[in-house]
């Protein structure tokens, strides 16, 4: 049996935008297709700083795996065991924090890849292949391809080390984690500083060199997202699903105050 394409590699892979929705607090299987109605590709399901379990992300994205939205987790940087839970329960991708280092990226690799690539143990026929059973070899080749391993570089020294990062073989894309990067720089919430700037053209240049995709979260504005965009980010966090309802509910409550009653 053949395993359903991840859209969100199929949007990566024709060149363009691909568009996160980030779930801090939303539950249940409805998130993805809140997602998709809304114009977005993919999931960030964030039990990094979302008050969300395993078991949350694993309900959230086995029903997304039918809405048009690709479910991705983040863990924390030292639950890799965490991430390959998510991945055994529906999630088609995952974002590690704070990988400062190429050592780091290779372990992330060994965690989340099966072999000959890294050392992830097998479950049993995945919710990918929607609980067929399938040819144990075959099926961990196809998820060695179609999942996404995505590692987030937040530091300056992860951004020294970009080139190194980026070179370890299985580790998909490059983002920047740009709130937490300011805030190691001593710059907190300066997104458009000249050496936030120079850290994305330079992770956007070992990208290119080494077939990564460079990925951008923490940038939420107009002003200087285009900008990033036009460096090369193309894996995109949108973002979260409480900035969003909060935005659209002022909006709403704005347009509401300004009406007049009658008399």
């Amino acid at each position: 049996m053949a395993l359903p394409p991840n859209a969100l590699r199929r949007r990566l892979d024709e060149g363009g935008l691909a568009l996160g929705f980030g779930v801090h607090h939303l539950r249940g299987a409805a998130v993805g297709m809140i997602a998709a109605a809304s114009g977005f590709d993919w999931l960030f399901i964030d039990l990094e700083h979302g008050a969300l379990s395993v078991d949350d992300a694993a309900q959230i994205s086995i029903a997304a795996l039918s809405q048009g939205v690709t479910p991705v987790v983040r863990v924390c940087t030292d639950a890799l065991h965490e991430a390959t839970r998510c991945l055994d329960n529906g999630a088609m991708g995952v974002v590690i924090p704070h990988v400062d280092t190429a050592e780091w990226a290779q372990e992330v690799v060994r965690a989340c890849r099966f072999p000959p690539v890294g050392n992830r143990s097998w479950g049993g026929p995945p919710f990918a292949y929607g609980l067929r059973a399938v040819a144990a070899a075959e099926a961990q080749a196809a998820l060695n391809r179609e999942i996404l391993l995505v590692c987030l570089l937040e530091t300056p020294t992860a951004i020294a080390n970009a080139e190194a990062i980026a070179a370890v073989p299985g580790v998909d894309a490059l983002m920047i984690g740009t709130s937490d990067l300011t805030a190691t720089m001593g710059i907190p919430g300066e997104i458009g500083h000249p050496e936030v700037r120079r850290a994305y053209a330079a992770v956007a240049a070992a990208c290119a060199r080494h077939g990564k995709v460079l990925g951008m979260g923490g940038v939420y504005d107009e002003v200087v997202a285009p900008d990033y965009v036009a460096l090369g980010a193309r894996l995109i966090l949108g973002g979260s699903d409480h900035a969003l309802l909060t935005a659209g509910a002022a909006r709403r409550a704005a347009f509401l105050r300004g009406l007049k009653p009658a008399g």
